[in-house]
């Protein structure tokens, strides 16, 4: 195999016994679907950490990598962050959970609004699926009308996963194909139809057809909005009465203060934030317009640990954090510097590539043999006890100088992957199983 002259020693048992424990006690292995390792590197990938920091991460067995994937997006401002900690451990100290309420929900509530001054009240939860499926209730409750148009990835719940009983894999192109919607109740099905992200009169003719209540969507997601799309769209649902639904799971805190929707100038009736919005705790948000938020009144929606106080101290510490260090401006300059080098690293052997993702969330793809190549990157980085694939949810971290070992290694990758471009066979250099890209191949 490849030769680098950073290689080093790495023991694996201690990761490896454990996920053959795993498999035999936990469904699937994993409890997110995108951590199963046999999405980076079946029978290699580490697995497990034991402590992590800024941007490095310890396995189970001691070695240290450089985390270049930092693949859940939730720590823009790196592992253990001592400003959000420090925030949280005091918090723990004077209790977590008690028969009152923690007044931090309130503070967070005002201080999300302040940011979103087109929004009048707030509801939190502890994960995106969760605000997910409260939004949509909210919506239903306030629209009197249960048939959602949908363009993007939004949980896990039966309300979104029924979309694949209309068609067979209708959510191919906005989660993953494969999903066959087990244990979905059937009689759901023809209540929530996709549309394609920049397709508005697609989705202009679905409204017609399906008379939509609710319009829930991604902001952006590989790529940004064209001609209008996002105005056009606002616009579709001011006239016709349509409650238009943000997700910002992803995209929130990234490359605003706040909502991506911020950036484009639409505003929308209600957005969901997450992932970055705590650092790593546990903490998501739905913010809407008072007239529409009230209506989760007349529905159900309640959850003993939602009251629980670290997430909304974490997130309060998050955005002073975010503030004090426009962290999102860093994240952003960190990714655009990453494409800039992916591309200059793949012009430098002329090898093909699509790069795509905003600045904050930076990946690539190869033309051909998308899974070997992202296998055998996986792989040799892994060598070098960096944790790497095709993509990065950019931190604070990521900066050109902790990149530099990173992109010499890439560099050596690129050059082996042109030769397989013209005729070297790739399958020869792989020393385990391609990695998966679907559901059904993780059964």
């Amino acid at each position: 195999m490849l030769e680098y002259p950073f290689i080093k020693e790495r023991k694996m048992s201690k990761n490896q016994d454990k996920y053959k424990e795993a498999k035999k006690l936990i469904p699937g292995g994993t409890h997110l679907f995108s951590k199963r390792p046999e999405m980076f590197l079946p029978d290699k990938w580490p697995n497990y950490y034991s402590k992590s920091k800024d941007f490095y991460v310890w396995d189970l067995d001691g070695n240290r990598y450089a985390d270049m994937a930092f693949y859940v997006g939730a720590n823009t401002l790196g592992y253990c962050c001592d400003f959000v900690d420090e925030g949280v451990l005091e918090a723990i100290k004077k209790g977590n959970m008690t028969s009152l309420n923690a007044p931090e929900e309130v503070d967070l509530a005002r201080k999300l609004i302040e940011l979103h001054p087109w929004f009048d009240m707030a509801r939190f939860a502890r994960s995106g699926g969760e605000a997910n499926a409260i939004a949509i209730r909210i919506a239903r409750s306030a629209s009197k009308n249960d048939k959602v148009a949908i363009c993007g990835y939004h949980g896990w719940h039966d309300w979104y996963l029924s979309a694949n009983h209309n068609k067979k894999d209708a959510l191919g192109d906005h989660v993953m194909s494969g999903l066959d919607a087990a244990g979905v109740p059937k009689n759901l099905a023809n209540l929530v139809f996709p549309f394609k992200y920049n397709d508005f009169e697609g989705l202009l003719d679905l409204v017609k057809k399906e008379n939509i209540g609710t319009i829930k969507m991604e902001v952006t997601r590989n790529f940004g909005p064209e001609n209008n799309f996002l105005e056009k769209i606002r616009d579709l649902a001011t006239r016709k009465g349509i409650i238009l639904i943000f997700d910002e799971c992803t995209s929130g805190f990234r490359e605003t203060y706040g909502g991506i929707h911020k950036k484009f100038g639409v505003q929308p009736d209600i957005a969901m934030f997450g992932k970055a919005l705590g650092n790593g705790y546990a903490i998501t948000a739905i913010l809407g317009k008072g007239s529409i938020m009230q209506h989760a009144q007349d529905s159900f929606i309640s959850s003993t640990f939602w009251t629980e106080r670290v997430g909304y101290v974490a997130a309060l510490k998050t955005l002073d954090r975010m503030n004090q260090i426009n962290s999102w401006d860093l994240i952003s300059r960190n990714g655009a510097a990453i494409k800039k080098n992916w591309r200059l690293i793949a012009e430098k052997y002329d090898l093909p590539i699509s790069i795509s993702g905003i600045d904050a969330l930076p990946l690539f793809a190869f033309h051909s043999n998308q899974l070997e190549y992202k296998t055998f990157i996986t792989q040799e980085m892994l060598k070098q006890n960096i944790l790497a694939t095709n993509s990065i949810y950019s931190s604070i971290f990521h900066t050109e100088d902790n990149m530099s070992e990173y992109y010499k290694v890439l560099d050596s990758i690129f050059k082996v992957i042109k030769e397989c471009e013209d005729g070297k066979d790739i399958f020869s250099l792989l020393e385990g199983p391609v990695c998966h890209s679907g559901f059904s191949r993780l059964n």
